[in-house]
């Protein structure tokens, strides 16, 4: 586990996909969390205040104290952390845009049963194009496939806020066996050998619970990301030159 940053407040790791954050009932088999980890790494107790979910990776916080738990926990909730996604998705995105689109939460049952969905709730993306590629390859009907690498900024918390908006638009992100779409799934991990979620918490900016001063953490893609992004010839725009707290790569 990668430290990205770390003071007598808080430390932020680098989530890699495929870990949850902390032990849930919904995934009773899994062994592995990223609180254990970090916990172990530290030697000390930490104190998750926000979550990331299982496929995605990047940027993710802990408080080192409960008093600073609260106070960035305030934060999220309040809507003062900024947070930067990468993505690869379907087709070509626009340019720029925002996906105004109402949620429904959804709250999961270990019985089995379906739970009534609570009235949708205000959820806000707004999103940016940073690179594309038409690949000469047949997954439907057209005689190519197109595929952007976009930059998503969530200006709400809604559970799987991006991907369900990404879906809406109908430019689901690759890799996502729930929204998404499965022969370009299929195809990403047959050519490029990627079976993951390609969704990557890149940057999170935060108020600093002691300071108040804005801190920016960045997560620049991890090896595989960056394997399949260098493919596509879109490492340089993922990796950002231009794009604050963003690393240009080596």
């Amino acid at each position: 586990m990668e430290i990205l940053f770390r003071d007598q407040y808080l430390v932020a790791v680098h989530k890699p996909a495929g870990l949850l954050v902390h032990r849930s009932p919904i995934d009773r088999h899994e062994t592995r969390f990223a609180l254990q980890e970090v916990r172990d790494l530290l030697g000390r107790r930490v104190y998750p205040v926000h979550r990331l979910d299982k496929p995605t990776s990047g940027v993710l916080v802990f408080a080192l104290d409960p008093a600073t738990a609260r106070s960035l926990g305030d934060a999220f909730a309040g809507g003062r952390v900024n947070k930067t996604y990468l993505a690869v998705t379907r087709g070509i995105v626009p340019p720029e845009g925002i996906i105004d689109h109402s949620l429904s939460e959804e709250p999961d049952r270990l019985d089995g049963a379906k739970s009534s969905p609570a009235a949708p709730q205000p959820a806000v993306t707004v999103f940016r194009r940073l690179a594309e590629a038409e690949l000469p390859v047949v997954t439907g009907r057209y005689a190519s496939s197109r595929y952007s690498l976009a930059e998503l900024t969530p200006h709400t918390g809604r559970r799987h806020q991006l991907r369900r908006h990404m879906k809406h638009i109908f430019h689901p992100i690759i890799g996502d066996t729930t929204y998404g779409e499965g022969r370009h799934n299929r195809f990403f991990r047959e050519e490029f050998g990627c079976g993951r979620l390609l969704l990557h918490a890149a940057e999170l900016s935060l108020p600093h619970p002691a300071s108040g001063e804005t801190l920016t953490i960045a997560a620049p893609p991890d090896r595989e990301l960056a394997r399949l992004l260098d493919r596509l010839g879109w490492l340089a725009a993922a990796t950002g030159r231009g794009r604050p707290g963003m690393p240009a790569p080596p």
